[in-house]
């Protein structure tokens, strides 16, 4: 057991290692010597853990998608009603803080790594969203039928528009256009005029 417990943490050790070159420099710098470095172990430990760069690349993935959605858990916290759900999930996704700049700026690095290789991640890359967005769906699914939501909406749409609009807004951020509260104030803009009674 306590075996199995050393082996996870230097395979966390080393996914959180490539995790942080992408945030700071983009995974085109994250080659597993680089990795090696930034995790303080040796090549050869890290081929151990992970014989290929593309299994330490879906791993690291996988625990950015960890981290993401621990983010969400906390910040919908005590939310109960459709819009207050829909309202946290999007705003923590906004890069308005130290965390969610990090995580938006590591799914940066791995969005541009998949539109030069489009095959290294396969479908992986594209799981996420796909779940964001039918949980975001089922939100304002419930909003329709409580009558909260403006008429003539189509949950699946919306939602996929909803989460469009935040990516956008993020890199907005992330590239100065824009700072955190300006986002903030075109999400609650749309939102107000997706919702209606308040």
């Amino acid at each position: 057991m306590a075996e199995k417990a050393e082996h996870e943490e230097r395979r966390r050790q080393i996914a959180e290692a490539l995790l942080r070159i992408a945030d700071t420099e983009g995974l085109q710098s994250a080659s597993m010597r680089a990795v090696a470095t930034e995790a303080g172990v040796s090549l050869r430990l890290v081929q151990y853990y992970f014989t290929t760069k593309q299994g330490l690349l879906l791993d690291a993935l996988g625990r950015l998608g960890c981290q993401l959605q621990a983010r969400m858990e906390r910040w919908i916290g005590e939310a109960r009603e459709p819009r207050e759900v829909v309202t946290a999930i999007l705003s923590c996704i906004l890069p308005t803080d130290a965390e969610s700049r990090r995580i938006a700026r590591t799914y940066a690095a791995y969005y541009a790594l998949v539109l030069s290789d489009p095959e290294v991640l396969e479908k992986q890359a594209a799981q996420p969203p796909v779940v964001l967005e039918g949980f975001l769906a089922r939100q304002l699914a419930l909003a329709g039928e409580a009558g909260q939501l403006a008429p003539g909406r189509d949950p699946g749409m919306a939602a996929a528009g909803l989460l469009a609009m935040v990516n956008g807004l993020g890199s907005s951020v992330l590239g100065g256009q824009r700072d955190g509260e300006e986002a903030m104030a075109v999400l609650r803009h749309h939102l107000d005029e997706l919702f209606v009674g308040r």
